[in-house]
C-alpha cells in the first residue's frame, strides 16, 4: 500500500486492505504522535459495519500499546466522536468508519482534542512511521500499559449536547428518516420523538453489511416516497456516519447541502448571527446560490472540494457557516465536523421559527442545471491539462459563450486517469451536449493512447 491518508482518513475493504495488523499499526504510530508521550486518554467510535469490532480491537491494543486509555463510545456518528473528544478531555478521538461506501469498506479517521481532523503534516508523520517501519520508543509495561474503558452514557451525552445547543420544539411536527442501517439508527428517531415530534423512520435494523445498501443520503428517493406517503413535513436521509444530510420537503422535492446554506444562511444572518455575513462553499456549490446570496446581501467563499478544506478557511477567516451540495454542513458554534442530525434540527428550527413550510424556503434558491461527465486522460496530464494551450482556449471560448450564465469546472480525480468535466448553465439540454462535446475534445489532446 502507498499513501495511506486520503483526503477523509484510511479507508479500504476490511481484512482485505485495511487488515487488523494496520489497524494495529495506525492505532500505535497515531497514539505516538498524538500524546506526545503524555498520558491522557482517546474515545472511539463506530458505525455499524461487521468490521467495526475487529478493527476497534485492534486499533485499541496499538493505542494501549503506547500507553493512552482508550474510552470505548461504541456506535455513533462521527461528529459525536469530534464532539465528545472535546467534552470528555480527551488528547484524540478515532472513528471507524468508511462513511457513504459499501459494507464491505472501512475506514479509521482522526481527531486531535479539540475535535479536529489532523494536518497533513501530522498524518503523514503518522504514515512515516509505519510505511517506513521506523523504530517508536521503548514501549510502556507495567502499570502503564493503556486500559479501555466502556463508556455507556455516550449517546445520551451527544443526545443532550444538541438538544441544548439547538432548542427546537417539535411538537405537531411530522419527520420522516431514511437512517441508512448506519450510525444513528437508534438515535435519530429517538431525538425526535424527545423533541415532541413525530417520526416516521425506515433502514433501522443494522446487519453488519447492510449500511448504505440502495439507501440513506445516496439513495434520496426512499426518504423523498416516504414523506408522501406519510404527508410528513420534513424529510432527512443520513449517510452510514451521518456526517452528511440530504433532505426533503414536504412535496418530495430534495434539499441539497446548496439550499441549507440558502436557508440557514438567511436565518443567521436575520438574528445577526451568520459571521462576516458570509457563508463557505466549494467551487462545486451551484450558481444559483451565489445569485441568491448576492441578492440578499451575503457573501460566498469557495474552496477545494471536501469539508476539511470548508473548515480551515473557516477557522482561519472567522466564519462560522459552511458546507458542500453532498450534504457536510458545518456550524462551526457548535461543532468542527459536519452532523447530519445537527442539521435536520437547524432545519427544523427556521421551519418552526419562521412559520415557513419547508418548500417554502426551499425555493429561496433557483437551482442551475449541473452535468458531470469523465475524460479518461493520460495519467501524466491529469494535473497539467491548462497548460494546454488548445485546451485552455476551448474552455475560456464555453465560458464566453455563456455570458456569465454559466461555468466550465475541471478537477482531476484523486485515484484514477481521469479528470472530472463540469458544465453548468440555464439549459440542462444544452450544457449536456456542451459537456460532451469538451470530454471528446479533451480525450483527443490529451487521451490515453
Amino acid at each position: 500500500m502507498g499513501k495511506l491518508f486520503g483526503t477523509d482518513g484510511v479507508r479500504g475493504v476490511a481484512n482485505l486492505e485495511l487488515t487488523p495488523e494496520l489497524a494495529f499499526g495506525i492505532g500505535r504510530a497515531g497514539a505516538f504522535i498524538i500524546s506526545e508521550g503524555k498520558k491522557g486518554k482517546v474515545i472511539v467510535g463506530k458505525d455499524t459495519r461487521a468490521s467495526g469490532d475487529m478493527l476497534e480491537a485492534a486499533l485499541t491494543a496499538g493505542i494501549c500499546s503506547m500507553g493512552l486509555d482508550v474510552e470505548s463510545i461504541g456506535i455513533l456518528p462521527t461528529p459525536a466522536v469530534a464532539l465528545l473528544a472535546r467534552e470528555y478531555g480527551a488528547v484524540a478521538g478515532v472513528m471507524i468508519s468508511a462513511s457513504h461506501n459499501p459494507g464491505e469498506y472501512n475506514g479509521i479517521k482522526f481527531f486531535n482534542g479539540e475535535g479536529l481532523k489532523l494536518p497533513d503534516a501530522v498524518e503523514e508523520q503518522i504514515e512515516d512511521i509505519i510505511l517506513n517501519k521506523r523504530e517508536l520508543p521503548a514501549p510502556p509495561i507495567k502499570d502503564l500499559i493503556g486500559r479501555v474503558y466502556i463508556n455507556g452514557t455516550a449517546a445520551e451525552d451527544y443526545k443532550e449536547l444538541l438538544k441544548n445547543a439547538i432548542k427546537v420544539d417539535l411538537t405537531g411536527v411530522k419527520i420522516a428518516m431514511d437512517c441508512g442501517h448506519g450510525a444513528l439508527y437508534r438515535i435519530g428517531p429517538s431525538i425526535v420523538k424527545e423533541l415532541g415530534g413525530e417520526v416516521i423512520s425506515i433502514n433501522t435494523e443494522p446487519n453488519g453489511m447492510n449500511i448504505n445498501h440502495d439507501c440513506g443520503s445516496t439513495k434520496p428517493a426512499l426518504v423523498q416516497r416516504l414523506v408522501l406517503e406519510n404527508g410528513a413535513d420534513l424529510g432527512v436521509a443520513f449517510d452510514g456516519d451521518a456526517d452528511r444530510i440530504i433532505a426533503v420537503d414536504e412535496k418530495g422535492e430534495i434539499i441539497d447541502g446548496d439550499h441549507i446554506l440558502a436557508i440557514c444562511g438567511s436565518y443567521l444572518k436575520g438574528k445577526g448571527e451568520l459571521k462576516r455575513d458570509t457563508v463557505v462553499g466549494t467551487v462545486m456549490t451551484n450558481m444559483g446560490l451565489d445569485e441568491y446570496l448576492k441578492k440578499n446581501g451575503l457573501g460566498i467563499v469557495k474552496t477545494a472540494v471536501g469539508d476539511r478544506y470548508i473548515l480551515e478557511e473557516m477557522l482561519k477567516e472567522g466564519y462560522n457557516l459552511g458546507g458542500e451540495q453532498s450534504g457536510h454542513i458545518i456550524f462551526l458554534e457548535h461543532n468542527t465536523t459536519g452532523d447530519g442530525m445537527a442539521t435536520a434540527l437547524h432545519l427544523l428550527q427556521v421551519m418552526k421559527d419562521t412559520n415557513k413550510k419547508a418548500s417554502e424556503l426551499n425555493g429561496l434558491m433557483k437551482n442551475y442545471p449541473q452535468v458531470l461527465l469523465n475524460a479518461r486522460v493520460d495519467n501524466a496530464y491529469k494535473t497539467k491539462y491548462m497548460e494546454i494551450p488548445e485546451i485552455k482556449e476551448e474552455i475560456m471560448r464555453i465560458e464566453e459563450m455563456f455570458k456569465g450564465k454559466g461555468r466550465v469546472l475541471i478537477r482531476p480525480s484523486g485515484t484514477e486517469p481521469l479528470v472530472r468535466v463540469m458544465i453548468e448553465g440555464e439549459d440542462h439540454e444544452i450544457i449536456t451536449d456542451v459537456a460532451r462535446d469538451l470530454v471528446d475534445f479533451i480525450e483527443s489532446r490529451i487521451g490515453i493512447k
